[in-house]
C-alpha cells in the first residue's frame, strides 16, 4: 500500500451542534468494522471525538498541537481506541491558542499536509485518515482542508441549513484556488433527520434539489442511541449495534467505500 491508497477526509461545517463530531466518532467506527484501518484526528479544541473514543485527559500527552507545532510524529501522537482497527490523535484545550501562534507562519496553512507527508510509510499503514474539524472556518479547519482529498459536510435538517453551506464552499473554493485544487466534496450527509417531521422533508428535498448526488443517500436520524454513546465513551455501533443509529452510518461507511471504489474503476 502506497501512502496515497490512504483517503483523507476532513469532516467540516462551520455551524456548531450539526453532528459533526458524531459523523466522525461512528462514520470511523463503522469504516474500521468493514476492516478498514482507521486513523481520527482530533483537530478541535474542545476534544469532543477523543472523549467519545475514551481518551482521558491524563491519556494525551502527545496532541494534535504537538502534531501541528513540529514537536510529535503522526506514529507518537496515535492511540489506539477501544475499536478495533482505529486509532486518534486526541486534541487538548491547547489547540485553541494555534491561531494566535501561527499568525506570522507563511506556511501556517500547510502544517498538517507537511506532517502528512513527512509521515510517509506511517500514513500508508492507514486505509482511512478521518480529521474532525473545529464548528469555525478558522485556520485549523484550513489547514484540514489543505491536508485532505475531500470533504464531508454533516448538514442538520433544519431552517437554515443550506444558508450556512454556501459559505464553507466558498472557503473550499478558495482552498482549491490556492493550495489544494484537487480537494472535493466527498459529499453532504443529513443528519438529525425526524421522518415525521415536514422541516426535515423538506430540507432533505431543497438539499437534493440544489446539490444532487452530492448528498448521501443515507440519511442520520434523531436517535437516542446516537445521543447516548458518548457519555459511554463508546461509538453507537458499541454501545448498541442494532439501534438505527448504528445502522445508519454503517450505511454510510458502505457508501463512502463504494464511492472510492467507484472512482478507481
Amino acid at each position: 500500500m502506497s501512502a496515497n491508497d490512504c483517503k483523507i477526509i476532513a469532516i467540516a461545517n462551520q455551524k456548531g451542534g450539526v453532528g459533526k463530531t458524531t459523523t466522525t466518532i461512528n462514520l470511523g467506527a463503522a469504516l474500521a468494522e468493514q476492516k478498514k484501518k482507521v486513523l481520527l484526528i482530533d483537530l478541535d479544541p474542545q476534544g469532543n471525538a477523543s472523549t467519545g473514543l475514551g481518551i482521558e485527559q491524563d491519556q494525551r500527552d502527545i496532541t494534535t498541537y504537538d502534531l501541528l507545532s513540529g514537536d510529535a510524529s503522526l506514529e507518537e501522537a496515535a492511540l489506539p481506541t477501544s475499536v478495533k482497527n482505529l486509532s486518534i490523535i486526541p486534541a487538548t484545550t491547547d489547540l485553541s491558542s494555534a491561531d494566535l501562534e501561527l499568525i506570522d507562519n507563511d506556511k501556517r496553512s500547510f502544517l498538517l499536509r507537511y506532517v502528512l507527508q513527512e509521515a510517509g510509510k506511517s500514513v500508508s499503514q492507514y486505509d482511512y485518515i478521518l480529521i474532525d474539524c473545529p464548528p469555525s472556518l478558522n485556520i485549523l479547519t484550513v489547514n484540514a482542508m489543505v491536508a485532505a482529498h475531500s470533504i464531508l459536510v454533516p448538514l442538520q435538517s433544519e431552517f437554515f441549513a443550506l444558508e450556512g453551506l454556501s459559505q464553507l464552499i466558498l472557503t473550499v473554493r478558495d482552498v482549491r484556488q490556492t493550495a489544494n485544487p484537487d480537494l472535493r466534496i466527498e459529499g453532504i450527509v443529513l443528519t438529525m433527520y425526524d421522518r415525521r417531521n415536514n422541516l426535515s422533508i423538506q430540507v432533505e428535498d431543497d438539499a437534493r434539489e440544489n446539490m444532487g448526488d452530492m448528498v448521501f443517500k443515507t440519511v442520520i436520524p434523531r436517535n437516542v442511541r446516537l445521543s447516548e454513546a458518548p457519555s459511554f465513551a463508546l461509538p453507537v455501533i458499541e454501545y448498541d449495534s442494532a439501534s438505527k443509529g448504528a445502522i445508519a452510518y454503517r450505511a454510510l461507511a458502505k457508501e463512502v467505500i463504494n464511492k472510492a471504489k467507484k472512482k478507481r474503476a
